[in-house]
């Protein structure tokens, strides 16, 4: 198996990816983002890099013996004018800046084909770690009720609207209104917004009742940025009072699997995957 190069940003994800090539016996090298890793990753091989730093990157990649990249976890958009480029970094930087104007999904490809003009191969975190997407139908014990899948639906729909837009990869909506989509500010902080809504239009803890779905964009390179739950997700989820989150097959990863799975149970959400179709 060829080696592996982690471009990590932050939250848990690369955490977990680093771990399970670790167990698996895969060799790998961790490019922790300046500002971003979790500190816990300095414990692997590999340098800490700053956004823009192109050719520290690559030489690091290449003295390392990194054949392929992945990039996991989560980076905020840079403020193109504060970043310190090094000697590569400065002759890409006016492309990245062009890309910008068009979108996130636009940056993100513009990074990707300078890593592959390097020769390096783009490796997804589900393909690293297979068993990270989300299974087709329930995951854990709890299964959506009747009630719950016109909201299923409807979320799903909103979501997958907002990414043709190139908006976000979420939205939350309670007995067919949508209380919140995402957009820059991410998952949590939308959650949390709904947690502030007043009970009359949303669920609570003694009556729980609406969907978080999660959407890729259709423009998205998923190799990259694949929508993500993880605990946190599950447990702002339930302070919002919602019923459960819901995914496409295949198409979200999973961060920490079990303990996703053992919190769902315990706060009584059901996390559920289900086809294009919107089938589960």
């Amino acid at each position: 198996m060829r080696k592996l190069g982690l471009i990590a940003g932050g939250g848990s994800l690369p955490v977990e990816l680093a771990a399970h090539c670790e167990a698996a016996g895969r060799a790998f090298s961790v490019m922790r983002l300046r500002s971003f890793a979790d500190p816990v990753l300095a414990r692997y091989p590999g340098v800490e890099v700053g956004l823009g730093e192109f050719g520290k990157v690559f030489k690091a990649l290449r003295a390392e013996g990194c054949q392929v990249v992945c990039f996991a976890g989560n980076v905020s958009r840079p403020d193109f004018a504060a970043l310190m480029p090094d000697g590569r970094g400065v002759k890409v930087l006016p492309s990245l800046i062009v890309a910008a104007r068009k979108g996130d999904d636009a940056l993100l490809r513009r990074v990707l084909d300078e890593f592959e003009k390097e020769g390096f191969e783009i490796e997804g975190a589900h393909e690293v770690m297979g068993e990270m997407t989300l299974p087709r139908g329930r995951l854990g014990k709890i299964s959506p009720r009747p009630e719950h899948m016109a909201d299923i639906d409807k979320a799903l729909m909103v979501a997958r609207e907002i990414g043709r837009l190139d908006v976000g990869q979420g939205a939350v909506v309670c007995d067919g209104l949508v209380l919140a989509v995402e957009a820059q500010e991410g998952t949590d902080a939308m959650l949390r917004r709904v947690e502030q809504l007043p009970q009359a239009i949303r669920g609570s803890a003694e009556r729980s009742k609406g969907v978080l779905a999660k959407a890729p964009k259709p423009i998205q390179e998923t190799k990259v940025d694949l929508p993500t739950i993880g605990v946190a997700t599950i447990q702002r989820a339930a302070r919002a009072g919602l019923a459960g989150v819901v995914g496409e097959t295949g198409r979200l990863l999973v961060v920490d699997r079990e303990a996703v799975i053992a919190c769902a149970d315990d706060l009584g959400l059901f996390v559920l995957g289900v086809d294009p179709q919107g089938r589960p």
